[in-house]
């Protein structure tokens, strides 16, 4: 199932945001831009196809959908999925039990949609949605009224959540929100009996290092391909 998360994702806990045509679906639009193929046909292709406005881009895991007139796989990111150990100790930081209080983390809501999909565009533009915010929990911190650093949920599926949106604003990097964002949703998922994952680009390797520092293991390369569909 990890090769394809997002079919999983659409077949199970976030059904609710899934747009079918046979063995094709997707998230709406203004969820996320993520879609997917149960099998890998020209069959699939064409229902895929379907469900895409003309010129509408999405994003496929695994193995590129196959190709066919209207349907483009434009290009190909190199990715690894990541697992947090379901028996690792979780780490706050700077070892204080006050940490998230004192760098000011706050759960974020739909309400503050408008300034998360601000905040996301920095690091990766389009990925983050007006309604991704309904996809799961967010955290956040602002400096001066401003949301400059967040993280959440994305994809669900059996146990498995992911961990998504991390993003922290230029001109406050390296302060450590990132780090304390994600150690607050590794804990929500460790009451909730949930195993933690994420997705990153192979060539990110300031992530990945942050990520490794938590705790977190590379379990398997995952290709993320740009998919166009002309209409």
């Amino acid at each position: 199932m990890f090769e394809n998360p997002v079919w999983h994702a659409l077949e199970t806990r976030q059904r609710r945001f899934a747009q079918y045509a046979g063995e094709a679906c997707r998230f709406a639009a203004e969820v996320a831009p993520f879609a997917a193929v149960g099998n890998r046909t020209e069959d699939a292709s064409r229902q895929l196809l379907s469900l895409l406005r003309p010129s509408e881009v999405v994003y496929t895991m695994g193995e590129a959908p196959v190709e066919i007139p209207g349907l483009t796989v434009e290009g190909t990111l190199a990715g690894s999925q990541m697992m947090f150990p379901e028996n690792s100790e979780i780490i706050e930081p700077g070892h204080k039990e006050s940490a998230h209080e004192q760098i000011g983390l706050a759960k974020l809501s739909c309400a503050h949609a408008t300034e998360m999909v601000e905040l996301t565009e920095i690091a990766f533009p389009g990925y983050f949605r007006i309604r991704t915010c309904e996809m799961g929990t967010y955290y956040g911190v602002r400096i001066g009224g401003r949301l400059v650093s967040m993280a959440g949920e994305r994809f669900a599926f059996d146990r498995y959540v992911e961990i998504s949106g991390v993003c922290t604003h230029p001109e406050h990097r390296g302060k450590g929100y990132a780090a304390a964002l994600i150690t607050r949703l590794l804990l929500d998922h460790r009451r909730n009996g949930w195993l933690s994952c994420l997705h990153t680009a192979a060539a990110n390797k300031r992530a990945i290092a942050i990520y490794e520092r938590l705790g977190f293991m590379v379990s398997r390369e995952v290709n993320f391909h740009r998919v166009i569909g002309s209409g």
